[in-house]
């Protein structure tokens, strides 16, 4: 990438709308039916750990953690990453994962979850979970389930169902 000059930042609340708008774009309207987007209805990503891609002010990629548990074990959901497709190979997404991962690791936390290609993602250690140890709510191909540990034995006896972590559950208005 020596022909950018990236910048990874600790995603900001004003980064929302340009995020938002680059999901669009990379997943279309049929990203909300995914297993993943249903974990996200109650609970927000971590903006301490969600990063975005940077080239000048051009947001050309984001990355967003978000906290969860594996039966009564925490643990935090990758993604989405994205990267706008004609910046993508040029690795901005393993940058925003490793900031992400390093970040996620430094603060204490030992695993993280996402569904996605191993061929992938494996390159920075992320493993398929064994058939039915982990299961996930909703239509998902177990296959594409993946684990990180960030710690080394984090994830042995681990097992059960992908679940948000309500104790980051977003707070619903009450009607007056």
């Amino acid at each position: 990438m020596s022909d950018l000059s990236l910048t990874i930042l600790t995603e900001t609340a004003n980064d929302a709308q340009a995020i938002e708008r680059l999901h669009e774009r990379t997943f279309g309207p049929g990203r909300f039916v995914l297993s993943a987007y249903r974990l996200r209805e109650h609970v927000d990503h971590l903006l301490e750990l969600s990063f975005t891609a940077r080239i000048g002010t051009l947001l050309v990629g984001s990355v967003r953690l978000l906290p969860v548990c594996i039966g009564d074990t925490p643990a935090l959901l990758l993604g989405p990453l994205t990267v706008e497709p004609p910046f993508r190979g040029r690795g901005i997404g393993h940058a925003l994962l490793d900031r992400a991962l390093g970040d996620a690791k430094a603060k204490g936390h030992r695993l993280v979850v996402l569904v996605g290609d191993e061929s992938y993602y494996g390159r920075v250690g992320f493993k398929v979970i064994p058939k039915g140890q982990v299961d996930m709510p909703g239509p998902v191909d177990r296959a594409r389930l993946l684990v990180c540990e960030l710690v080394p034995g984090a994830f042995e006896g681990v097992s059960g169902m992908i679940r948000p972590d309500w104790t980051f559950a977003r707070e619903t208005p009450t009607a007056s």
